[in-house]
Formats: structure tokens, C-alpha cells, sequence
């Protein structure tokens, strides 16, 4: 039997104090692991509308201004106990939150923090969430330091 397949979008948050300074990534505790805003697209969004659709639900940021030329897409295999096995494509974003930007977090999570870039890769659970803060990371220090 094939794998159902799902789709999730999320953002990766950064803010960086006034004055400058290095650059604060935002984590989710999801109580087992610690991990970036993230949630599944609904019918009828666009990836990004359900990547920024889920930071404000799950951290109350409304307002973060998203890189154009960040994309980092990761897939992986899970298994759930009623649908089976199923094949998840998350695509990310890299969002700039204003420097007093502050997290309210949902009923799925029992905790969130900013943390520089060394001590957010390890915090943050799973490789291809780390994959995705190096990616960030570069992009940042080569590519691009502001949005749009």
C-alpha cells in the first residue's frame, strides 16, 4: 500500500536585538521534541498563507517579514497509528520578527524560546531541522541579512 501523503508549511523566526547583534531563532518545545512553527495546508492556501497562518496561531507573531529568496523544503516518513504510513513534505520560510517580538504559545506546545544560531542547532531535535538552520544560517550570513 503506498504512502498517504501530507503537507505542512512553517516559518523560521529570527530577530535580531536592537543595534544589531546575532541573529535569535525561535524554537517550540512540543513537549518530546524542540522544533520550528509549522502546520498542515489546507485546502484552497498557498504555502506561505499556511506558514504564516500557523506562527500566528501557534506563537501569536502576526507579523514577520519573510525573506523571498529562502525556500528549504524537507520530506520524511512517519507512521501514525490510524492513517498509516505517510509521507510529510514541510516546506520553510525565514521570517524576521521585530526585535521585541513576544511568543504566546498554543496548547501544543509547554514552551518556546529565542536562541542564537550555536545554541539553537542544539536545542532544535531532529537533523532536517538542523539541516534547515544551516541552510538559514548561510543564507543569512551570504545571500541576504534583510527581507524582501
Amino acid at each position: 500500500m503506498p504512502a498517504r501523503t501530507e503537507r505542512s508549511a512553517g516559518v523560521l523566526v529570527y530577530r535580531v536585538k536592537p543595534g544589531g547583534g546575532e541573529a535569535e531563532f525561535l524554537l517550540l518545545d512540543y513537549g518530546r521534541y524542540w522544533d520550528y512553527p509549522k502546520g498542515h495546508v489546507e485546502k484552497g492556501e498557498t504555502d506561505v498563507e499556511a506558514a504564516t497562518r500557523e506562527l500566528a496561531e501557534e506563537t501569536g507573531i502576526a507579523d514577520v517579514a519573510l525573506h523571498d529568496g529562502f525556500r528549504h523544503e524537507m520530506a520524511y516518513f512517519f507512521r501514525d497509528k490510524r492513517k498509516g504510513l505517510i509521507k510529510k513534505t514541510v516546506v520553510f520560510f525565514l521570517g524576521r520578527a521585530d526585535a521585541s517580538a513576544k511568543v504566546t504559545i498554543s496548547e501544543e506546545h509547554v514552551g518556546a524560546a529565542f536562541l542564537p544560531y550555536a545554541a539553537a542547532l542544539d536545542r532544535v531535535t531532529y537533523r532536517n531541522a538542523k539541516e534547515t538552520l544551516e541552510a538559514a544560517k548561510v543564507y543569512l550570513d551570504t545571500v541576504r541579512t534583510t527581507p524582501g
